[in-house]
């Protein structure tokens, strides 16, 4: 029985048991009997024991991983021994829970190959079944190999290299001349209790990135796994996340923030927008709520004109920030080093970006970026505001009177107007087009204040909340009602069996699921057509259809057999028009509420989530 406990990308914490007997994974396996986990030595060869069941694992034709010769795979029970070369064909037993790999010690030196050899062999595992390499594991590798996917290690290699009087770091391997096994053992022991506390964080990825420096062969294969296995990776990742630290180049390649930059391809400016003002960053994330960029909206929103202009930050590893998009993740939670240099990769990511923005379409261009201006230099004509430092009263008193001037000839566009545009373009984003075209139709409005903005729909006189924009997890949250627009579309939904929820959805009533979800996404739970519930996924969409056990959506509204799911309507709403109800939007530093905002409340389903109860509007 696998539980699974805690995920960072590929890398995950798992609790296998059978009984009473319990194996805690990511663990590198030892020779000590009576362990759940141990290796015994015979004049036979080697057996591995699992929580009692034992497999030999020099029985039959002792293959190479360079031979190129098969052998069978043999299952002994709930264990499978397969050695390498892994034939094209392979699929593990049904009845297999841990598929043992005991001549991987060849891909040590050989990037290209364990990066194909791991992704092969997980693939084939699928997510309920624990892979384990054998020979292969070291301190300064063992984070890089569990975030790729392996659950098991053991801790023959640093033994043997101890014996052979060679220190293995984390950091990279000392020669002592002296016997280092039992050292080496103890480092590696330690090693997996800290690749387990940052799965547990999900900041696997950091330590990887740490660890990899520690020879040619790991930042190589760190490299080929970025870029051959970014799909795999990709599947696993989380669309909503902690803070993390983006310290070293390597860091631009992780699958999250490609991922961001491969959405930001298709991504497209509000249609009212036609000044493009690009910003820096900032420290403080999300940017709108930092000190410098309160300053910056002090000098943008004096006047109807800022409905016009389209504020896009500026920064390393995501390229390009829309402010429509500054509250999703990653764009809330990354930190970098700050010094003035910038790496040659991330000039060329940055101007790439920019000049994709620049390409759909502005009036005029305004760079308040300071002495980052070089990284934009050359891609349109455009005016500099920044005199010293861009909070100076001269450089805001600039920007100020650069965007009054920008915007002069220009026809004012309504806030509602511009509103409603943003929040179809945060749709696309996270949606798509398909879905952003069908939530937010000619009936279809947003109401509220930035980063709260909800969206409502009008339908017989009723007025129905579909959606809001929630900071607290970077996404925007759909009721029953939007849940419905996007089953009927087929995506994001998760097909599950009759039953009636009482609470969050489990893996074992799930039928099958989109491939599309990640974990973070919204999902929705579908029965013969009929929307059960919306929430928030837990696994990904391949992972819910192959496992049996754990929370697959964390529900925030579910429908009650027997009970409509829409609410009746406010006699005494009324549809947000032009007069007084609508003033420009206050600066972002302003803590007080506009008229016709309902207060965002935390959800007892999903902490610090604000419940979205399809309630009336008023």
């Amino acid at each position: 029985m696998l539980d699974i406990v805690s995920r960072s990308q590929r890398g995950r914490v798992c609790e296998y048991s059978r009984g009473e007997a319990r194996l805690s994974t990511p663990c590198a396996v030892g020779t000590e009997p009576g362990s759940p986990a141990w290796i015994s030595t015979s004049e036979e060869g080697r057996t591995i024991h699992v929580l009692g069941s034992e497999a030999p694992l020099e029985r039959g034709l002792l293959t190479t991983a360079s031979s190129g010769m098969d052998s069978e795979p043999r299952s002994f029970g709930p264990i499978q021994v397969a050695r390498l070369p892994i034939p094209e064909d392979f699929t593990v037993s049904p009845e297999a829970e841990v598929l043992v790999v005991p001549n991987a010690y060849e891909l040590r030196r050989d990037p290209r190959r364990l990066v194909d050899a791991v992704i092969r062999l997980r693939e084939a595992c699928g997510f309920g079944r624990l892979l384990c390499m054998l020979g292969i594991g070291e301190p300064s590798t063992a984070a890089l190999l569990v975030y790729m996917g392996v659950d098991i290690l053991d801790v023959s290699l640093s033994r043997a290299a101890g014996l052979g009087g060679v220190r293995l770091l984390p950091e990279g391997d000392v020669s002592t001349g002296k016997d280092e096994s039992e050292s080496n053992e103890r480092l590696m022991l330690e090693e997996m209790d800290k690749v387990r506390l940052f799965v547990a964080c999900d900041r696997l990825r950091e330590l990887v990135d740490q660890r990899s420096f520690s020879s040619p062969s790991s930042v190589a294969a760190l490299r080929i796994f970025d870029d051959v296995g970014y799909a795999y990776a990709e599947e696993a990742c989380s669309t909503v996340g902690c803070k993390f630290c983006c310290n070293s180049v390597q860091a631009l390649r992780r699958p999250d923030l490609r991922r961001y930059r491969d959405r930001m391809k298709a991504y497209r400016k509000p249609a009212n927008k036609r000044v493009l003002l690009l910003l820096p960053c900032s420290a403080k994330k999300p940017y709108h709520i930092s000190k410098s960029h309160k300053a910056f909206s002090s000098a943008i929103h004096t006047a109807t004109h800022d409905t016009l202009v389209h504020e896009v930050i500026v920064t390393s590893p995501l390229g390009v920030v829309p402010r429509e998009l500054d509250f999703m993740y990653p764009a809330n939670a990354y930190d970098i080093p700050v010094t003035g240099e910038w790496k040659p990769e991330e000039v060329s990511m940055i101007r790439e970006m920019v000049g994709d923005i620049i390409s759909q379409g502005y009036d005029k261009v305004v760079c308040h970026l300071g002495d980052d201006y070089e990284l934009v230099e050359g891609l349109a004509e455009m005016e500099r505001t920044v005199v010293g430092d861009p909070v100076s009263p001269a450089s805001l008193t600039n920007l100020d009177k650069a965007l009054r001037a920008a915007t002069a000839d220009m026809e004012p566009v309504d806030y509602f107007v511009d509103r409603n545009n943003q929040f179809r373009a945060v749709l696309e984003f996270q949606f798509g087009k398909e879905a952003a075209d069908a939530l937010m139709d000619e009936n279809t409005y947003a109401i509220g204040k930035f980063p709260y903005w909800k969206m409502v729909r009008e339908e017989g006189g009723k007025k129905i909340q579909m959606g809001m924009m929630t900071p607290e997890r970077g996404m925007v949250s759909l009721t029953l009602d939007g849940a419905k627009v996007l089953a009927e579309l087929g995506l994001n939904t998760v097909e599950v069996m009759d039953f009636e929820m009482k609470g969050s959805l489990f893996a074992v009533g799930v039928v099958s699921a989109d491939p599309r979800i990640r974990i973070g996404d919204e999902a929705i739970a579908v029965c013969n057509g009929e929307v059960r519930g919306v929430g928030v996924a837990m696994m990904c969409g391949r992972e819910m259809a192959d496992l049996k056990r754990g929370v697959a959506v964390k529900i925030r509204h579910k429908l009650k057999r027997g009970v409509p799911a829409r609410s009746s309507s406010n006699p005494q709403a009324r549809r947000p028009g032009g007069g007084s109800h609508f003033r420009p939007p206050l600066p972002w530093s302003s803590l007080s509420t506009e008229p016709g905002m309902v207060t965002p409340r935390t959800s007892e389903c999903i902490p610090n989530e604000p419940v979205l109860d399809g309630s009336e509007i008023p």
